[in-house]
């Protein structure tokens, strides 16, 4: 399975947030450090914050911060509210047009493997994501 592009900038800046102890950031700071479209960022911040990941705020003071700790956010919580689609394959959809269908056992072994992954995401939290910490930041160009 292959995550969108729009869940992995989501988990870059969930990583970058966690990193961030000391207050609220740019996106503009976040596409910099990422090399990350500034406007595709801000979709993805925007969806962030109304899932209750991300607080965001404008002008003086503003900026964007974490909107719980960082052991509070399960990152198969994440993927599955960033991915608009994990139907696997087209057998997935109840509009599915597959002849095979009705007798394939395709799908269920993929089923099993989806739910794998997932339960695998299920025991890490973004704390987890956080390590180790001073590599990370050093790469990010994040003050120490």
């Amino acid at each position: 399975m292959k995550l969108t592009r729009f869940t992995d900038y989501s988990l870059r800046v969930l990583i970058y947030l966690g990193l961030k102890d000391d207050g609220r950031v740019t996106i503009k700071e976040i596409s910099e450090a990422y090399n990350i479209s500034r406007n595709h960022l801000m979709k993805v911040v925007s969806l962030l914050t109304r899932m209750g990941y991300v607080d965001a705020r404008r002008g003086p003071g503003g900026g964007v911060a974490l909107a719980r700790p960082a052991d509070e956010i399960v990152i198969a919580d994440v993927v599955r509210d960033m991915e608009d689609d994990l139907n696997l394959v087209e057998c997935f959809c109840e509009e599915g047009s597959c002849i095979i269908k009705p007798v394939c056992e395709l799908k269920s072994a993929l089923n099993q493997a989806l739910n794998a992954y997932l339960d695998t995401l299920e025991h890490y939290t973004l704390r987890d994501l956080l390590q180790p910490r001073s590599r990370l930041t050093r790469v990010l160009g994040m003050a120490s």
